[in-house]
Protein backbone atom coordinates (compact mmCIF):
# COMPACT_ATOMS: atom_id res chain seq x y z
CA UNK A 1 0.00 0.00 0.00
CA UNK A 2 1.20 3.53 -0.98
CA UNK A 3 2.40 5.31 2.38
CA UNK A 4 0.60 8.51 2.90
CA UNK A 5 3.67 10.74 3.14
CA UNK A 6 3.79 14.38 1.79
CA UNK A 7 5.84 15.64 -0.81
CA UNK A 8 9.47 16.77 0.14
CA UNK A 9 8.80 20.34 -0.98
CA UNK A 10 5.66 20.76 0.67
CA UNK A 11 7.52 19.79 4.04
CA UNK A 12 10.25 21.50 3.48
CA UNK A 13 8.40 24.93 2.77
CA UNK A 14 6.04 24.48 5.61
CA UNK A 15 9.32 23.54 8.05
CA UNK A 16 10.87 26.57 6.82
CA UNK A 17 8.11 29.05 7.02
CA UNK A 18 7.15 27.78 10.05
CA UNK A 19 10.41 28.70 11.46
CA UNK A 20 10.43 31.93 10.17
CA UNK A 21 6.97 32.60 10.69
CA UNK A 22 6.94 34.63 7.22
CA UNK A 23 6.42 32.71 3.74
CA UNK A 24 8.45 35.72 2.27
CA UNK A 25 11.31 34.78 4.47
CA UNK A 26 11.01 30.77 3.45
CA UNK A 27 11.07 31.92 -0.28
CA UNK A 28 14.15 33.33 0.96
CA UNK A 29 16.05 30.85 2.29
CA UNK A 30 14.65 28.02 0.23
CA UNK A 31 15.32 30.23 -3.49
CA UNK A 32 11.71 30.30 -4.33
CA UNK A 33 8.82 32.81 -5.05
CA UNK A 34 7.03 33.69 -2.14
CA UNK A 35 3.96 32.33 -4.24
CA UNK A 36 5.42 29.36 -5.01
CA UNK A 37 5.90 28.98 -1.18
CA UNK A 38 2.18 29.57 -0.41
CA UNK A 39 1.35 27.12 -2.90
CA UNK A 40 3.71 24.11 -1.45
CA UNK A 41 1.69 24.88 1.80
CA UNK A 42 -1.75 24.85 0.33
CA UNK A 43 -1.09 21.17 -1.39
CA UNK A 44 0.21 20.19 2.26
CA UNK A 45 -2.97 21.77 3.93
CA UNK A 46 -5.42 19.67 1.58
CA UNK A 47 -3.10 16.76 1.59
CA UNK A 48 -3.36 17.03 5.14
CA UNK A 49 -7.43 18.22 5.62
CA UNK A 50 -6.11 20.36 8.14
CA UNK A 51 -5.08 24.36 8.39
CA UNK A 52 -1.67 24.68 9.02
CA UNK A 53 -1.78 28.51 9.20
CA UNK A 54 -3.87 31.10 9.97
CA UNK A 55 -3.93 33.83 7.50
CA UNK A 56 -4.59 37.86 8.54
CA UNK A 57 -3.93 39.55 5.43
CA UNK A 58 -0.65 39.47 4.10
CA UNK A 59 0.28 38.09 7.55
CA UNK A 60 0.16 34.30 8.67
CA UNK A 61 0.61 32.62 11.85
CA UNK A 62 0.61 28.62 12.77
CA UNK A 63 -2.40 27.32 13.67
CA UNK A 64 -2.52 24.86 17.19
CA UNK A 65 -2.36 21.85 14.54
CA UNK A 66 0.51 23.75 12.65
CA UNK A 67 2.67 24.30 15.92
CA UNK A 68 2.07 20.46 16.43
CA UNK A 69 2.97 19.23 12.96
CA UNK A 70 6.09 21.85 12.83
CA UNK A 71 8.01 20.16 15.68
CA UNK A 72 7.60 16.57 13.84
CA UNK A 73 8.21 17.77 11.18
CA UNK A 74 11.06 19.65 12.07
CA UNK A 75 12.49 16.59 14.10
CA UNK A 76 12.17 13.70 11.28
CA UNK A 77 13.82 16.40 8.51
CA UNK A 78 16.55 16.72 11.38
CA UNK A 79 16.95 13.10 11.85
CA UNK A 80 16.93 12.49 8.07
CA UNK A 81 19.51 15.13 7.26
CA UNK A 82 21.89 13.41 10.25
CA UNK A 83 21.31 9.91 8.63
CA UNK A 84 22.41 10.91 5.12
CA UNK A 85 25.39 13.06 6.05
CA UNK A 86 26.37 10.20 8.06
CA UNK A 87 25.80 8.02 4.84
CA UNK A 88 27.73 10.57 2.87
CA UNK A 89 30.63 10.27 5.39
CA UNK A 90 30.64 6.46 4.73
CA UNK A 91 34.01 5.40 2.86
CA UNK A 92 34.20 4.14 -0.45
CA UNK A 93 35.74 1.26 0.57
CA UNK A 94 35.47 -0.72 3.38
CA UNK A 95 33.36 -0.35 6.13
CA UNK A 96 31.89 1.04 9.48
CA UNK A 97 30.67 0.25 12.71
CA UNK A 98 28.51 2.02 15.07
CA UNK A 99 29.58 1.65 19.39
CA UNK A 100 28.42 2.66 22.19
CA UNK A 101 29.80 3.20 25.36
CA UNK A 102 29.90 4.64 28.93
CA UNK A 103 31.57 8.45 28.26
CA UNK A 104 34.46 8.26 30.75
CA UNK A 105 35.39 4.55 29.35
CA UNK A 106 35.12 5.71 25.63
CA UNK A 107 37.65 9.00 26.62
CA UNK A 108 39.97 7.24 28.76
CA UNK A 109 40.58 3.57 28.23
CA UNK A 110 38.82 3.14 24.65
CA UNK A 111 39.73 5.54 22.22
CA UNK A 112 43.61 5.95 23.28
CA UNK A 113 44.00 2.31 21.70
CA UNK A 114 41.78 2.86 18.77
CA UNK A 115 45.09 3.45 17.11
CA UNK A 116 46.05 -0.37 17.48
CA UNK A 117 42.67 -1.83 16.42
CA UNK A 118 43.16 1.20 13.04
CA UNK A 119 46.39 -0.25 11.95
CA UNK A 120 45.10 -4.07 12.44
CA UNK A 121 41.75 -2.78 10.23
CA UNK A 122 42.81 0.23 7.90
CA UNK A 123 39.13 -0.44 6.32
CA UNK A 124 36.89 -0.22 9.26
CA UNK A 125 35.48 3.31 10.45
CA UNK A 126 34.55 3.15 14.13
CA UNK A 127 32.10 5.21 15.36
CA UNK A 128 31.21 5.73 19.36
CA UNK A 129 28.74 7.29 21.22
CA UNK A 130 27.75 7.86 24.78
CA UNK A 131 25.23 6.24 26.25
CA UNK A 132 25.06 6.23 29.88
CA UNK A 133 21.88 3.55 31.08
CA UNK A 134 21.28 0.14 29.71
CA UNK A 135 19.74 0.41 26.52
CA UNK A 136 17.40 -1.87 24.26
CA UNK A 137 20.40 -2.69 21.78
CA UNK A 138 17.73 -4.33 18.74
CA UNK A 139 16.71 -1.58 16.55
CA UNK A 140 18.58 0.82 18.25
CA UNK A 141 21.56 1.40 15.41
CA UNK A 142 24.58 0.35 17.18
CA UNK A 143 26.52 -2.73 16.17
CA UNK A 144 27.86 -3.38 20.34
CA UNK A 145 27.64 -1.73 23.29
CA UNK A 146 30.41 -1.40 25.98
CA UNK A 147 29.12 -1.02 29.27
CA UNK A 148 28.56 -2.31 32.55
CA UNK A 149 27.06 -5.63 33.40
CA UNK A 150 23.22 -5.00 33.93
CA UNK A 151 20.17 -7.44 34.12
CA UNK A 152 18.96 -5.00 31.29
CA UNK A 153 21.68 -6.72 28.81
CA UNK A 154 19.47 -10.43 29.62
CA UNK A 155 19.42 -11.93 26.14
CA UNK A 156 22.14 -10.30 24.80
CA UNK A 157 25.37 -11.96 24.42
CA UNK A 158 27.54 -10.58 27.04
CA UNK A 159 31.81 -10.88 27.19
CA UNK A 160 33.75 -9.95 30.30
CA UNK A 161 36.28 -6.90 30.05
CA UNK A 162 37.68 -5.44 33.11
CA UNK A 163 36.90 -4.91 36.67
CA UNK A 164 36.59 -1.23 37.70
CA UNK A 165 38.10 -1.10 40.93
CA UNK A 166 37.89 2.35 42.68
CA UNK A 167 41.19 3.79 43.72
CA UNK A 168 41.33 7.80 45.87
CA UNK A 169 43.88 9.93 44.05
CA UNK A 170 44.46 13.45 44.72
CA UNK A 171 47.26 15.81 43.55
CA UNK A 172 50.53 15.53 44.70
CA UNK A 173 50.23 19.19 45.69
CA UNK A 174 47.17 18.65 47.80
CA UNK A 175 48.87 16.38 50.08
CA UNK A 176 51.81 18.46 49.52
CA UNK A 177 49.79 21.62 51.45
CA UNK A 178 48.00 19.31 53.82
CA UNK A 179 50.91 18.57 55.69
CA UNK A 180 52.77 14.71 56.35
CA UNK A 181 50.48 13.86 58.74
CA UNK A 182 47.08 14.89 57.11
CA UNK A 183 44.11 12.10 56.92
CA UNK A 184 42.05 11.36 54.37
CA UNK A 185 38.96 12.74 56.59
CA UNK A 186 40.89 15.71 56.95
CA UNK A 187 41.28 16.46 52.59
CA UNK A 188 38.49 17.36 50.85
CA UNK A 189 36.43 14.59 49.32
CA UNK A 190 35.07 14.60 45.28
CA UNK A 191 31.98 12.25 44.71
CA UNK A 192 30.42 10.92 41.44
CA UNK A 193 26.64 11.53 41.50
CA UNK A 194 25.70 8.21 40.79
CA UNK A 195 27.56 6.64 43.33
CA UNK A 196 26.82 8.87 46.39
CA UNK A 197 27.24 6.17 48.75
CA UNK A 198 30.94 5.52 47.73
CA UNK A 199 33.11 7.20 50.07
CA UNK A 200 31.08 5.30 52.96
CA UNK A 201 31.32 1.98 51.19
CA UNK A 202 34.98 2.13 50.73
CA UNK A 203 35.07 3.31 54.61
CA UNK A 204 33.50 0.55 55.75
CA UNK A 205 35.71 -1.43 53.75
CA UNK A 206 38.95 -0.09 54.22
CA UNK A 207 38.54 0.79 57.84
CA UNK A 208 39.42 4.30 57.50
CA UNK A 209 37.20 6.20 59.49
CA UNK A 210 35.64 9.76 57.59
CA UNK A 211 33.74 11.46 60.15
CA UNK A 212 30.89 12.43 57.06
CA UNK A 213 31.84 10.77 54.62
CA UNK A 214 28.87 12.33 52.60
CA UNK A 215 30.74 15.89 52.51
CA UNK A 216 32.28 17.13 49.02
CA UNK A 217 31.27 18.18 45.37
CA UNK A 218 29.61 16.30 43.47
CA UNK A 219 30.17 15.78 39.79
CA UNK A 220 28.46 13.62 36.86
CA UNK A 221 31.24 11.91 35.63
CA UNK A 222 33.82 10.10 36.42
CA UNK A 223 36.30 12.06 33.92
CA UNK A 224 35.15 15.15 35.52
CA UNK A 225 36.16 13.82 39.12
CA UNK A 226 39.48 13.01 37.51
CA UNK A 227 40.05 16.62 36.24
CA UNK A 228 39.12 17.95 39.50
CA UNK A 229 41.13 16.11 41.21
CA UNK A 230 44.37 17.10 38.65
CA UNK A 231 43.12 20.78 39.87
CA UNK A 232 43.71 20.34 43.21
CA UNK A 233 40.47 20.35 44.47
CA UNK A 234 40.10 17.33 46.48
CA UNK A 235 40.75 13.61 46.72
CA UNK A 236 38.56 11.62 43.99
CA UNK A 237 37.44 8.06 43.88
CA UNK A 238 37.69 6.84 40.62
CA UNK A 239 38.76 3.99 38.27
CA UNK A 240 42.25 2.97 38.68
CA UNK A 241 42.51 1.75 34.85
CA UNK A 242 41.43 5.38 34.08
CA UNK A 243 44.19 6.94 35.60
CA UNK A 244 47.12 4.44 35.34
CA UNK A 245 48.77 7.65 33.26
CA UNK A 246 48.87 10.21 35.68
CA UNK A 247 49.61 7.86 38.65
CA UNK A 248 52.44 7.00 36.35
CA UNK A 249 53.67 10.46 35.67
CA UNK A 250 52.93 11.35 39.01
CA UNK A 251 50.44 14.24 38.24
CA UNK A 252 48.34 12.43 40.76
CA UNK A 253 48.89 9.80 43.31
CA UNK A 254 46.93 7.08 45.11
CA UNK A 255 48.47 6.59 48.93
CA UNK A 256 45.17 5.05 50.29
CA UNK A 257 44.12 1.27 49.34
CA UNK A 258 42.25 0.15 46.55
CA UNK A 259 38.41 0.02 46.94
CA UNK A 260 37.36 -3.51 45.66
CA UNK A 261 34.36 -3.71 47.36
CA UNK A 262 33.08 -1.27 45.09
CA UNK A 263 33.91 -2.99 41.86
CA UNK A 264 31.85 -3.07 38.89
CA UNK A 265 32.48 -5.61 35.54
CA UNK A 266 32.84 -4.34 31.94
CA UNK A 267 31.33 -6.22 29.29
CA UNK A 268 31.39 -5.84 25.51
CA UNK A 269 27.52 -6.58 24.49
CA UNK A 270 26.44 -7.98 21.02
CA UNK A 271 23.00 -8.53 19.62
CA UNK A 272 24.68 -12.11 18.10
CA UNK A 273 27.13 -14.42 19.70
CA UNK A 274 31.29 -12.88 18.07
CA UNK A 275 31.55 -16.09 15.48
CA UNK A 276 27.89 -15.27 13.82
CA UNK A 277 28.95 -11.49 13.85
CA UNK A 278 29.58 -9.71 10.56
CA UNK A 279 33.14 -8.83 9.42
CA UNK A 280 33.55 -6.07 11.05
CA UNK A 281 32.12 -6.09 14.41
CA UNK A 282 33.82 -9.54 14.94
CA UNK A 283 37.09 -8.28 13.75
CA UNK A 284 36.25 -4.77 16.64
CA UNK A 285 34.98 -7.51 19.40
CA UNK A 286 38.01 -9.96 18.92
CA UNK A 287 40.34 -7.06 19.05
CA UNK A 288 38.69 -5.57 22.19
CA UNK A 289 38.58 -9.03 24.12
CA UNK A 290 42.43 -8.87 23.70
CA UNK A 291 43.26 -5.23 24.77
CA UNK A 292 41.44 -6.29 27.67
CA UNK A 293 43.12 -9.48 28.22
CA UNK A 294 46.50 -7.61 27.84
CA UNK A 295 45.51 -4.68 30.81
CA UNK A 296 43.98 -7.89 32.92
CA UNK A 297 47.30 -9.97 32.74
Amino acid sequence: MRRKIPSNSALLAFEAAARHGSFARAAEELSLTEGAISRQIGRLETFLGVTLFKRVGNRVRLAPNGMRYAEQVRETLDRLERDSLYLMGQPLEGASIDIAAIPTFATRWLIPRLKHFQRRHPNVTVHIAERMEPFLLAGSGFDAAIHFEHPAWAGMHRHHLLEEVLVPVCSPALLAEAGADVSLDDLPRLHRRQNPDAWQIYAQETGIALSNSAVGARYDLHAMLIEAALAGLGVALVPRLYVGAELEQGRLIAPWPDGKGIAKNFCLVLPEPIESSEGPIQAFAQWLLEEARGVAN
